[in-house]
């Protein structure tokens, strides 16, 4: 009789993910103005060794919600069967959905690029889905991601208040992502901090609630430039703060460093 490490039990065994450039534009509002698509994002999905904070753009959400649903493991079923259950599992009577690269994130291991078309399925579900699960990137990719906790997003805060659809700037959301997973295929530090860095100005200039609002009370974005001048590149796990994730070849203090989950 074996008996499961106590810590494995507490933390559970569904994977946690990690959103890297793109963010948003898994979101039809978003992708319906991009004259380029598809447009892409990058999730990762990482080991399930710490708990994240609630409220911060890891999808302990949507996790807690797969928990409840396959009992706590991820049923041995085809992904995008699995991605689709869990959407309507979380988005049954919702008015604002929550995007399916949450889904997809903890579903899917390795590092994915999705590419997300409006015309396809109505930019809900990506049209296309390119993976990673090369066990030398994912070690490289543990090394110069830097994870920083910052702050939960704010009770009562929405992100969507103020909205700017300037095609030309979803159009460089949806390349930064192809530029971030281009980066880790190369494994290329200076490449992919770029992309995270270009991630965080789309996001502010066509959506600035998600780091600038009356309820944060967080400079999020004074502490971000400050990351990004010292360091090769950093972006906010979500909307309205969370974890800083930090792109650098040395260690950053105070941070800690995710592990990759890749296909066994």
């Amino acid at each position: 009789m074996t008996t499961r490490d106590p810590l494995s039990q507490a933390l559970g065994a569904i994977p946690n993910r990690l959103q890297l450039a793109g963010g948003w534009i898994d979101h039809p509002f978003v992708s319906r103005h991009n004259p380029e698509p598809p447009g892409s994002m990058v999730v990762v999905q990482i080991e399930p060794n710490f708990r994240p904070m609630d409220r911060s753009g890891i999808a302990s959400g949507t996790r807690a919600i797969a928990a409840k649903l396959w009992r706590g493991r991820l049923p041995n079923r085809p992904p995008d069967e699995l991605t689709r259950e869990l959407f309507e599992a979380e988005n049954k009577g919702k008015t604002d959905p929550s995007g399916s690269q949450d889904m997809i994130g903890l579903i899917y291991p390795g590092v994915n690029r999705l590419d997300y078309d409006f015309t396809v399925e109505g930019g809900v579900f990506p049209s296309h889905i390119e993976s990673l699960n090369n066990a030398r990137m994912a070690r490289w990719l543990d090394k110069v991601l830097h994870v920083l906790p910052i702050e939960p997003r704010p009770q009562g805060y929405n992100p969507l208040g103020e909205q700017h659809h300037d095609p030309r700037w979803v159009a460089r959301l949806g390349q930064s992502g192809k530029d971030c997973f281009d980066a880790i295929r190369r494994m290329d530090v200076d490449t992919l901090g770029a992309s995270l860095n270009l991630n965080m100005k789309c996001w502010e200039t066509l959506l600035p609630q998600t780091v600038r609002h009356p309820l944060i009370k967080v400079d999020l974005m004074g502490l971000l430039k400050a990351y990004q001048r010292r360091y090769a590149g950093a972006m906010y796990s979500g909307c309205g703060g969370g974890y800083l994730i930090v792109v650098s070849r040395k260690s950053v203090p105070g941070a800690f460093q995710i592990n990759v989950r890749i296909r066994k």
